[in-house]
């Protein structure tokens, strides 16, 4: 049985279809710039065939990009804890709530998954050097798999980002340039001078195989309920890759039989000071339009305009989902209240998801007998400055 059974690149918008070989970004369709979709002949693999494996994103590599088992770039990641919140649910009795914490990957967040993904294939496809604009934790992962993997890793970050990311990022070994901006004027630059400087872009979703690592992320949340899926997902939103991904594999998973056809409502929980995607869906919009003076504490939510916006807002709408913005001060009171109930000190990113269950049962968006998963993606240690 081959290692992988990646078979083609297809574009999310246009459906033009790409070989593997070589490096890609985005679709070449004149006027598309789709983002790339890792396709795959689905073997015949059962389910269990995969239990014994190491409990890391590639223990699924029939699934995954990477041709040989010697190409792979690890550091451990996945494999995350599913974690019955009870302390938590009973403030608001909710006896089936969950958290899917992330915070024990590799630098300390989710990101670990798809950089992981992402530098595995541009050094197996020969890239040297790679770049990317990050918010935060994107550009601690990138660095990390870069150092891993003997690669150049360039970081444009704002000059805002809090201070331990950088340190992070340099003490992988990465050059580091802080940007007057925010995430998407670090992403012009990446643009600008890649060719001229010998880079290969990581950014979120303008390279197939970032999605392919987050992705797994539904695998792990299947297995960890018996191969069902929650009535309702959580999840904070910035590039929202690992949205797209867990709805990817949601559909593989299907076509596999290891899963039926029912999905979860996906909800997507943006700050009030950068809200894209919420204003989008209440618009009925296929594409979100550029927030203006975007600003949140929580760095990983601070995307103006997401690229792969439209995927995004398809899946909520499919899934029969919701879109909310929550403030930094509520952010703050969720990661106190996380803390104290569960334990766990998470990013404001995965306290703003706990404050949007809040939210929802407060509408009567949700059932308290539901079961409900919310990520946790980082660790709040990164902000304590």
């Amino acid at each position: 049985m081959p290692f992988s059974f990646l078979s083609h690149l297809s574009c999310t918008r246009c459906a033009k279809t790409y070989d593997t070989s070589r490096l890609l970004n985005v679709c070449s369709e004149s006027g598309c710039d789709g983002s790339l979709y890792a396709e795959y002949e689905l073997p015949n693999l059962k389910r269990d065939e995969t239990a014994g494996r190491d409990r890391t994103i590639w223990r699924w590599h029939e699934l995954m990009p990477a041709r040989r088992e010697e190409d792979i770039v690890s550091l451990g990641e996945g494999g995350t804890p599913l974690l019955h919140a009870a302390r938590l649910g009973a403030r608001l009795g909710m006896w089936n709530l969950w958290i899917k914490e992330e915070a024990g990957n590799p630098t300390g967040s989710f990101k670990a998954r798809g950089l992981g993904a992402a530098v595995t294939m541009a050094k197996a496809l020969g890239a040297t050097k790679v770049a990317l604009p990050t918010a935060g934790n994107a550009g601690g992962a990138a660095a990390a798999y870069a150092a891993k993997a003997g690669l150049e890793c360039h970081v444009f970050m704002p000059a805002d980002t809090p201070k331990v990311f950088r340190i992070e990022c340099e003490a992988y070994g990465a050059k580091v340039t802080l940007v007057d901006g925010l995430i998407d004027d670090c992403g012009r630059i990446v643009a600008e001078r890649k060719d001229a400087e010998g880079w290969f872009d990581v950014s979120t979703l303008k390279e197939p195989y970032r999605v392919e690592g987050k992705k797994t992320m539904g695998y792990e949340l299947a297995e960890q309920m018996g191969w069902t899926l929650p009535e309702v997902v959580v999840y904070p939103t910035g590039g929202g890759t690992g949205l797209i991904g867990m709805w990817k594999a949601f559909d593989e998973m299907e076509k596999l039989g290891w899963i039926g056809p029912a999905r979860p409502r996906m909800v997507s929980v943006q700050a009030e000071g950068c809200a894209p995607i919420p204003v989008a869906f209440a618009e009925g919009k296929d594409f979100s339009v550029r927030f203006e003076n975007a600003h949140t504490y929580a760095s990983g939510l601070r995307v103006p305009k997401a690229y792969a916006d439209y995927l995004i807002l398809k899946i909520l709408r499919e899934s029969k989902g919701e879109a909310l913005a929550v403030s930094d001060d509520e952010m703050r009171r969720g990661v106190v209240e996380m803390a104290s109930s569960e334990g766990l000190f998470p990013a404001p990113e995965g306290g703003a998801a706990w404050i949007a269950v809040e939210k929802l049962l407060a509408a009567g968006k949700l059932d308290r007998s539901e079961r409900i998963v919310i990520f946790d993606t980082g660790t709040g240690f990164k902000y304590v400055e």
